[in-house]
């Protein structure tokens, strides 16, 4: 994938609306990448029983919620500012990498590893279109 100086696209060349709707769709995804961050913190056993349909104690418990402090870090660097709300900018970038390979993930863990809990394909239904809305509008900026 190129980036925005690869391509010529920037904050001059997407236009404000293009801009605004880039900073729109980084908002959301942020927003619920930091929700899943708080629920993994404040009740990682409940986040992977609806994730995975499995059941987690101990050491799992810790690397839970160590997970949750990555993605609150991933979600608020994520946070469009100003100038982050460019596509190809490293917070698109990061967001879209994120998304994308959550939702391929998410979908082998279902179809291929047989884990699923309630909340596993809708899980993967989100990211992907979360990913989907981002390329798009990389790809019209």
């Amino acid at each position: 994938m190129r980036t925005s100086f690869e391509t010529g696209r920037g904050a001059d060349t997407m236009g404000e609306a293009g801009s605004t709707t880039l900073w729109k769709a980084l908002a959301f995804a942020a927003v619920l990448e930091c929700a899943t961050a708080i629920a993994l913190l404040v009740v990682p056993t409940l986040v992977v029983s609806l994730l995975l349909g499995v059941e987690i104690a101990g050491i799992t418990v810790t690397v839970a919620r160590c997970i949750g402090i990555a993605l609150l870090g991933l979600a608020l660097a994520c946070w469009p500012g100003r100038q982050a709300a460019v596509a190809g900018s490293p917070p698109f970038i990061g967001m879209l990498t994120y998304s994308a390979l959550m939702a391929l993930y998410l979908a082998y863990c279902g179809a291929i590893a047989q884990l699923g809990g309630l909340m596993l394909w809708p899980a993967v239904a989100l990211h992907a279109a979360v990913a989907l809305l981002l390329l798009a509008i990389w790809r019209n900026g």
